[in-house]
């Protein structure tokens, strides 16, 4: 009868005061959460209660399955297994701990300076994600080496593993040289404050802004929701374009091709009153001139700022679109034509022959504001 009370109340016991102790100190952080609305810090640990019952309930089979007297035959197998699972739920357990730390600390920056500094505070989030996935990484070696140190065997190969390591090394370094590199780079955009996430960027000629940076690989989501993943070793030896670096204010262009009558007082008037109509423009500075000329067209550039890339573009497109409707609707003569026909000389004023000979009536190009 004790042979089968025994493992019962040993492994029962084992699981029921596993459970008690993470009901009871789920039910702490949850109550300390209520009461601590300013911190995230409670609600995240209570992330990890799967690790922590894991490390329990393993921790507590572990040191009382010498009194279980279950599977004798097998305890050594049994007993690794029990070590391997409580390392790798410690190592668990520490990944949310630490993430958890981390992200209460950036939450806490963020909140006091988001107002203030949103460019430091995407340096930070950049940081603390780099941070963290490295932690992560140390953390989970660790919890490899250690599971495999328990192994006689690995042990025993200790010594030569370690005598090995620097030819090892080099090996390894020459064959993912492009790997390291990309690390290198990504510990360099994170604290060489070169490019955070959510940045408005520039890259191959495709605009967008960074959604995610990692050790080894970049992404910036497009304006039409496409993804571009690049390694980041590109942003450390490529130029590109950051359109939220120092200040986020811009000064935007639009471009028409008019033709030489085009009337432009009236254009910077009507300039003005569409941006006085555009929330998104700042009210810093406009401006309208004339560019460049060609024989049949003249380049016409209008100038005006915002307080940041998504607003420039707004007003760009503002000013673009109702500026070509308003040239439309009150001055057609001021778009580009493609004449048809030979250029012709004015007529005289009896309006009878023109110097050249050709009759009046034979003009085929007569502009508007003849008619």
């Amino acid at each position: 009868m004790n042979d089968v009370l025994r493992p019962l109340i040993v492994v029962g016991g084992s699981v029921v005061l596993t459970l008690l102790l993470g009901w009871a100190t789920d039910l702490l952080l949850r109550k300390a959460d209520e009461r601590h609305h300013e911190t995230p810090l409670w609600g995240l640990l209570r992330r990890g209660r799967i690790p922590y019952q894991l490390v329990l309930c393993a921790a507590l089979l572990r040191g009382s399955y010498d009194e279980a007297e279950l599977l004798q035959d097998h305890e050594a197998g049994v007993g690794r297994t029990l070590t391997l699972v409580l390392i790798g739920s410690a190592a668990w357990l520490a990944i949310r701990i630490a993430a958890a730390v981390v992200e209460t600390t950036y939450t806490r920056y963020a909140s006091n300076h988001r107002e203030r500094d949103p460019a430091r505070v995407r340096r930070v989030r950049t940081q603390v994600t780099l941070i963290r996935r490295v932690v992560s990484a140390i953390v989970g070696v660790v919890a490899v080496a250690a599971m495999l140190l328990t192994f006689p065997a690995m042990r025993a190969a200790g010594a030569s593993l370690l005598a090995s390591a620097g030819i090892l090394g080099i090996v390894a370094g020459v064959a993912a040289q492009s790997t390291l590199g990309n690390m290198f780079a990504g510990l360099q955009i994170a604290f060489g404050d070169m490019v955070r996430i959510g940045d408005t960027v520039v890259v191959d000629g495709e605009w967008g802004t960074v959604e995610e940076i990692t050790l080894t690989f970049l992404t910036v989501r497009t304006w039409d929701e496409r993804r571009i993943t690049m390694p980041v070793s590109y942003f450390t030896s490529q130029p590109f374009e950051n359109w939220s670096r120092g200040t986020p204010q811009m000064t935007g262009t639009v471009f028409w091709h008019l033709d030489h009558s085009a009337p432009l007082e009236a254009m910077r008037d009507k300039l003005r009153d569409i941006l006085r109509e555009c929330p998104a423009w700042d009210g810093r500075t406009f401006n309208l001139t004339v560019t460049d000329s060609t024989p049949s067209t003249m380049e016409v550039r209008a100038l005006a700022t915002a307080k940041d890339a998504d607003d420039i573009w707004t007003v760009r497109v503002t000013v673009r679109e109702e500026m070509i409707s308003w040239l439309a609707a009150e001055h057609p003569y001021a778009l580009p034509r493609v004449n048809a026909a030979d250029a012709v000389l004015p007529p005289r004023l009896d309006g009878h022959r023109s110097p050249a000979g050709i009759p009046a009536a034979r003009r085929v190009h007569q502009h508007p504001r003849e008619r």
